[in-house]
C-alpha cells in the first residue's frame, strides 16, 4: 500500500508573500502622489498629437551643412564628457583611497576595529563625496553658466563635481569588496600603502573600475544633453535650438548619433572587459 507524502512547502513562501504585500501598501501611496495616469496616452487627442509630432521626425536631416554642424556639436559633446570624467578622476581615486578602510592598518589588527582619529579622516572625506553627488549636474551646470558663461566649460565642470562624488563612493566600495588577503599580507609584511594597493587591490578592482568609469562616461555624455538646454554646449544646446524650431528631422539625426555615442561606450566596456578578463 503506498503512502501519499505532502508535497514539501517552500519555508521562504510565506514571508515572500507578506514582502510582496508591504512593497504594493508602500507602492500605492506613490502611485497616487505622483498622479500617474496612464489612460492620458489613449486619449484619441492626444494620440494624434504625439503622431504628428513623432512624424515630425522623418526623414533625419542629412544636407551638408547639417551633418558638418552636427559632426562639430557630436565632438564637442564628447569632449565635454571626456574632460569632466577626467578631471572627477583626479578627485574621485584620492578620496576613494581615503574614504575605504581596506588599505587601514587597522584591517589587518586582530580585533580590526578602526582608531578613533582614523573614522575622523574618513567620515569627512565621506561627507564631501556625499555632497558632490548629491546635487544634480543640471544645478551645477546653472551655478556655472552664470559665473563662467555659455559654453562647454560649465558643463564640464558640473560633471566633473558630480561624478567626482559617484565614482569615489563607487570606488570605495569596489575596494573594500576585493578579496583583502594579498592587502593584508603586503601591509602586515611592512610594505606602503600605495605599494599594496598598486600590487594587492588594484589589479582585483580594475576590471569593475574600469566598467563602471566607461558606464560614467556614458552618463557624462547623456548628461551634456540635458546640460545643454541651460547653455552648457554640445548636442542639447543644438537639439534645444532645433526644437524651438520645431526641426524635427535635425533633432532625429542628434537622436541617432546619441544612439551611436551609447553604442559606441557600450563597445568599448566590452572591450575593455575582454581584455582584463
Amino acid at each position: 500500500m503506498l503512502i501519499a507524502t505532502p508535497a514539501p512547502r517552500d519555508p521562504a513562501a510565506l514571508p515572500r508573500l507578506v514582502l510582496t504585500a508591504v512593497v504594493i501598501l508602500l507602492l500605492w501611496p506613490g502611485l497616487q502622489l505622483s498622479e500617474l495616469d496612464l489612460g492620458v496616452l489613449f486619449d484619441e487627442d492626444n494620440a494624434r498629437t504625439m503622431g504628428g509630432f513623432v512624424a515630425d521626425f522623418w526623414p533625419p536631416a542629412h544636407d551638408t551643412d547639417f551633418l558638418a554642424l552636427l559632426a562639430r556639436a557630436t565632438l564637442e559633446t564628447l569632449a565635454i564628457a571626456t574632460a569632466g570624467l577626467a578631471l572627477a578622476l583626479v578627485v574621485a581615486l584620492p578620496a576613494a583611497l581615503l574614504a575605504s578602510r581596506a588599505l587601514s592598518l587597522s584591517a589587518i589588527s586582530r580585533n580590526g576595529h578602526p582608531a578613533w582619529w582614523a573614522q575622523a579622516l574618513r567620515w569627512p572625506v565621506r561627507g564631501l563625496l556625499i555632497v558632490l553627488r548629491s546635487v544634480p549636474e543640471i544645478v551645477w551646470a546653472l551655478l556655472f553658466v552664470r559665473a563662467v558663461g555659455l559654453g562647454p566649460t560649465a558643463g564640464v565642470l558640473a560633471i566633473a563635481i558630480t561624478y567626482a562624488g559617484m565614482l569615489g563612493k563607487v570606488y570605495a566600495e569596489i575596494f573594500e569588496s576585493v578579496d583583502p588577503l594579498p592587502t593584508r599580507a603586503l601591509l602586515g609584511a611592512g610594505s606602503g600603502r600605495l605599494a599594496a594597493f598598486a600590487y594587492a587591490m588594484l589589479p582585483q578592482a580594475t576590471g569593475e573600475m574600469l566598467s563602471y568609469t566607461v558606464y560614467r562616461w556614458e552618463c557624462g555624455i547623456r548628461a551634456s544633453v540635458v546640460m545643454g538646454f541651460v547653455g552648457a554646449g554640445g548636442l542639447g544646446q543644438q537639439m534645444d535650438l532645433s526644437m524651438r524650431m520645431f526641426a524635427g528631422g535635425e533633432v532625429a539625426s542628434m537622436l541617432l548619433t546619441f544612439l551611436a555615442l551609447v553604442l559606441l561606450a557600450d563597445l568599448i566596456s566590452r572591450l575593455l572587459r575582454w581584455r582584463l578578463a
